[in-house]
């Protein structure tokens, strides 16, 4: 078997980053606690507000304005990220309403409506030689609305949860944390643009460290009040086979709306491969300002591990077939 074919089934170092921090929440769960020298929270605080800010200087506003002609593109994939995901898990909930495992539900619902992921759209849909400036605009914009649209839908059920939620701070604290760094990064962009794009790299670790350390932060809390000994290993092996089970609904839905509405080729793989994209970053982020005073805030981390996870691993697979087509084709 060749080391590209066994390379497949190797984890993303990122994953592998994930599940140690997970380990190291279990095994030492009080670092940077309350209290503590250098407390995680606000790092991770000001760690979100530098993401944002370093990502607002990557977009270029001269490229997303004239992204914005494929209106109809743009206009399905939205409604499949905000939308047609969240219909989806809302059809289950008269049945989860008033169970004990609300939670999980809500987990799951979480990650439905989260805004769809930058990086990995953009390089699967160039794999698969779809539209990748239509990716661009999309993935970007759609990161903008979910600081609304997010906990909008959030609002509707975590006050028949066990949580707190004042819907009007939850937009302060995105506002002051992602969307007022985002913009001073846009107005900057002209002077650091070239800086941050030739640099992306390192910008990208950096990204990724946050993430890590808001997985490490909300994991260690749980296990310190023992969240996940009340769950048995089953309800988490169904909470999978549930994401899973979701992915290949909107993949395949997204197939069909792009096939009805006669979008071309190229926006057609877009439309798959964004619509049915979900952002880790995002998720991360928001858990960490939505369900910031709970200590089941992991619990809410759980769906959107597994299926930034599996999207990686599947989408990475069709994207490649569909490059090996077209380039046979032409």
């Amino acid at each position: 078997m060749k080391w590209k074919t066994i390379k497949r089934f190797i984890p993303d170092g990122f994953i592998i980053g994930i599940l140690t921090m997970i380990l190291l929440a279990y095994l030492f769960p009080g670092v940077g606690k309350a209290g503590s020298a250098v407390e995680l929270k606000t790092v991770i605080r000001y760690g979100i507000m530098l993401l944002f800010f370093f990502y607002g200087l990557r977009l270029s506003p001269e490229k997303l304005k004239s992204d914005l002609k494929n209106w109809k593109m743009h206009l399905t994939i939205q409604s499949i990220t905000f939308l047609l995901f969240p219909m989806l898990v809302l059809i289950s909930y008269p049945f989860f309403r008033h169970s004990d495992y609300f939670q999980l539900w809500l987990a799951v619902f979480f990650l439905s409506a989260l805004p769809g992921t930058v990086s990995s759209s953009v390089v699967m849909v160039s794999i698969a030689r779809g539209n990748i400036g239509g990716s661009i605009f999309n993935a970007s914009i759609s990161g903008i609305i979910g600081i609304v649209l997010t906990p909008l839908w959030m609002g509707f059920f975590l006050d028949a949860s066990t949580e707190s939620f004042d819907f009007a701070q939850t937009i302060i604290d995105l506002v002051i944390q992602i969307l007022l760094p985002l913009s001073v990064g846009l107005i900057l962009q002209r002077f650091f643009g070239k800086w941050a794009n030739r640099n992306k790299r390192y910008l990208s670790l950096f990204d990724k460290s946050v993430i890590l350390t808001i997985v490490y932060r909300s994991f260690g809390d749980s296990f310190s009040n023992g969240i996940f000994s009340t769950l048995p290993n089953w309800t988490l092996l169904i909470l999978g086979a549930v994401v899973i089970g979701l992915f290949f609904t909107v993949f395949g839905i997204s197939g069909v709306i792009s096939r009805w509405l006669r979008f071309n080729r190229e926006d057609r793989i877009t439309v798959i491969f964004n619509g049915s994209k979900k952002s880790l970053v995002h998720g991360s982020v928001m858990a960490s300002v939505l369900f910031a005073g709970s200590a089941a805030g992991s619990l809410f981390l759980v769906p959107i591990m597994i299926y930034h996870a599996f999207q990686l691993f599947y989408i990475s697979l069709v994207a490649r077939r569909y490059g090996k087509e077209e380039r046979s084709q032409s």
